[in-house]
C-alpha cells in the first residue's frame, strides 16, 4: 500500500506517517519544511517520497494531485492545517485566506480528485483530520473552528453518498480535542486542558480508519464533551465555548 499524507512534518501528521510505515505502507510526504520531511524519512523503514510544498497556494493543491495520481496511492491523510487566534474583526485577513486555502480549499480539491480515482477501483481510503472544534462555534477562534466544521461536514456527506452507492471506498474524519503539537505556537495560543499525544492520537486514528470509523474521536473527554454538548442550547454553547477561547490566550 501506498499513502499521501500532508502536514508531515510534525505532529499528527508526522505520527501518522510512522505508524503507517510500521505497517508496511510506502508514503509520500508532503509539507513547506523539507528538513523536517527528510529527517523523518531516514527513521522510517518503508519507501518514502518527500515534496516540499505550501497548500495555502492557489494552485498547490492541483498542482500535487498531477505530480502523484499516477502513484497508484491507496490513501490520502488530508492533515495540513493551522488556527489563528484573535476577534474576528482584530485578526489579519490575508492570514485568515492562507487558513482558509489550506483548511477548506486544499482538503477540499484532494478529497474531490482522489474520491474520483478511488471510485474508479472501488478501493481506498480518504482520513480528513478535522477537530473537535468542529462540533461547536469557537468565538476567538472563529476561522479555525468554521474551517473544521466545513471539513467535517463535508466528510460525513461524502460518506453518505458512498454508502448509498454501496461503495468499497472509505472516507472518514478525525477529530481530536487538544493535542500536543505545535499547533498552540500557530496559533499562539495555550490550551487550557492537557492535550493528548500526537503519538497516541495517529495511533488511534489508523486503527478506526482501517475498521472504517467515520467520526473518529480520540479521548474519552472529547467523547463526552460532544455527547453532552447535544444538551445545551446554541447561546449557551457560545457562551462555554467563548470562556474556553479566552484561557487559551497565551
Amino acid at each position: 500500500m501506498k499513502a499521501l499524507i500532508t502536514g508531515a512534518s510534525s505532529g499528527i501528521g508526522r505520527d501518522i506517517a510512522r505508524v503507517l510505515s510500521d505497517r508496511g505502507v510506502d508514503l509520500i510526504l508532503v509539507a513547506r519544511r523539507l528538513d523536517r520531511l527528510e529527517e523523518l524519512k531516514a527513521e522510517l523503514p518503508t519507501k518514502v517520497r518527500t515534496i516540499k510544498l505550501d497548500l495555502s497556494e492557489q494552485d498547490a493543491a492541483f498542482d500535487l494531485y498531477q505530480t502523484v495520481k499516477d502513484e497508484e496511492i491507496d490513501i490520502v491523510i488530508n492533515n495540513a492545517g493551522f488556527g489563528i487566534f484573535g476577534a474576528f474583526d482584530d485578526t489579519d485577513i490575508y492570514r485568515e485566506m492562507k487558513l482558509i486555502d489550506t483548511n477548506i480549499r486544499a482538503v477540499h480539491i484532494l478529497t474531490k480528485l482522489f474520491l474520483k480515482d478511488f471510485k474508479g477501483k472501488n478501493s481506498g481510503y480518504i482520513l480528513n483530520v478535522s477537530s473537535s472544534a468542529s462540533f461547536l462555534p469557537g468565538p476567538l477562534l472563529s476561522s479555525y473552528y468554521a474551517s473544521k466544521s466545513y471539513v467535517t461536514r463535508l466528510t460525513e456527506a461524502v460518506y453518505e453518498e458512498l454508502r448509498r452507492e454501496q461503495s468499497d471506498v472509505y472516507i472518514g474524519v478525525l477529530c481530536p480535542g487538544p493535542v500536543r503539537t505545535e499547533f498552540d505556537e500557530v496559533a499562539d495560543v495555550k490550551f487550557s486542558v492537557k492535550g493528548l499525544s500526537s503519538q497516541y492520537v495517529a495511533k488511534y486514528a489508523v486503527e478506526k480508519m482501517f475498521k472504517r470509523k467515520l467520526i473518529i474521536i480520540p479521548g474519552m473527554q472529547m467523547k463526552l464533551a460532544k455527547f453532552f454538548g447535544r444538551f445545551c442550547s446554541e447561546k449557551s454553547l457560545l457562551r462555554i465555548s467563548y470562556h474556553m477561547q479566552k484561557r487559551k490566550r497565551s
